[in-house]
């Protein structure tokens, strides 16, 4: 039993480790041809409705969006997929106990989660070369993301209606909510719900410092649950972000993009899913919801309340900047922030 145990969690951190590991060696090469192709913005943006002096619209980092690549989230999912192909090619050319167990490919736990890492982190890309061409503006961009989510919050919400016959979602220290048909639409909501949270893409280092964190923690809820793949997968996606963060401390050598975010929180709602932790993600991912709230709250009282504005930039990573902070320790705090939501809801999963 205890050697079992021992197993289970070299298959977490040894995959993890190696996607790091792949992630690292990637990128010097993956760079240069980010540089050699100029996959940046041709212009840079700046919503001056949100911006309330003229000192921080000069230190706002909207001008480094046309030097600074915008698709680094594929050294993310690339170094996840080649360490799960280097991991399932080992146990097909070495077949034995060890590297059977090693292999976390499994059709039951972690093939829908990566096929949707994939899905979406490949409609980001398309919508990033998009941008770098300057072929769609913002309020086209905003409707074609908000449609392609929704095209693929359907079908995969169908793929757990109908494949997996998952009908119902937990609810923490309350049983299950029976959804029945209504599950497709609910997966729908809830993924369109966490994209929004891609606003806190907007500091070097912000958004990968905390959905590795998030991943992390999903890491160790499978764990506790039996769900080895499951938290196999998610420890290495939490490795390919750290390669990824490794390169992203300011200065950034480059932005995640909409490959790395969209691809990212559309597999974090499918394992929230799995996991059966969909009402606890916004604990885990308290800054997201943080970050997305301040935004709806900043747009709607600008819109509707004679353009009165909350915050004094929204969103809200933003704000503390524009009280003073420097970006570094607006960065770490959400880090510190992330780290104590991770762990009261990898408890509240574990207990309820």
């Amino acid at each position: 039993m205890q050697s079992i145990q021992i197993l289970n969690v070299v298959k977490i951190f040894l995959p993890t480790a190696l996607t790091f590991a792949i992630g690292i060696l990637l990128t010097p090469t993956l760079t240069n041809l980010m540089y050699k192709h100029k996959l940046w913005k041709k212009k840079k943006r700046i919503d001056d409705s949100q911006i309330t002096n003229e000192h921080f619209k000069n230190i706002s980092n909207a001008s480094a969006e046309i030097s600074t690549p915008r698709v680094g989230g594929i050294i993310i999912w690339l170094s996840v997929t080649l360490s799960i192909l280097i991991m399932w090619l080992i146990s097909k050319a070495f077949p034995s106990d060890l590297s059977t167990k090693l292999d976390f490919l499994s059709r039951g736990q972690t093939l829908i989660p990566l096929a949707s890492l994939l899905l979406g982190s490949f409609i980001g890309l398309f919508d990033d070369a998009a941008q770098i061409r300057g072929a769609v503006d913002r309020i086209s961009d905003r409707y074609l993301k908000i449609i392609s989510i929704s095209a693929i919050g359907a079908l995969i919400g169908a793929w757990f209606y109908f494949k997996l016959g998952i009908t119902s979602v937990a609810i923490p220290f309350a049983g299950h909510l029976a959804l029945g048909w209504l599950f497709i639409p609910f997966f729908i909501i809830v993924l369109v719900a966490v994209f929004s949270g891609s606003v806190i893409d907007g500091m070097d280092g912000l958004a990968g410092g905390v959905l590795a964190i998030i991943f992390a923690s999903y890491s160790a809820i499978a764990y506790g649950k039996n769900l080895v793949d499951i938290a196999a997968l998610s420890g290495v996606i939490s490795g390919g972000i750290l390669a990824f963060l490794w390169f992203n401390i300011p200065p950034a050598r480059f932005y995640m993009g909409e490959t790395g975010i969209l691809g990212l929180l559309v597999v974090l709602t499918v394992i929230a899913f799995l996991t059966d932790t969909v009402f606890i993600l916004p604990l885990i991912a308290f800054p997201l919801v943080a970050t997305t709230a301040s935004n709806i709250i900043q747009i709607t009282s600008y819109k509707y309340f004679n353009k009165r504005r909350v915050f004094k930039i929204a969103p809200l990573h933003h704000h503390f900047h524009a009280l003073g902070w420097p970006r570094e320790k607006v960065v770490m705090r959400y880090w510190v922030v992330s780290v104590i939501c991770a762990i009261l809801g990898v408890v509240v999963a574990l207990i309820s």
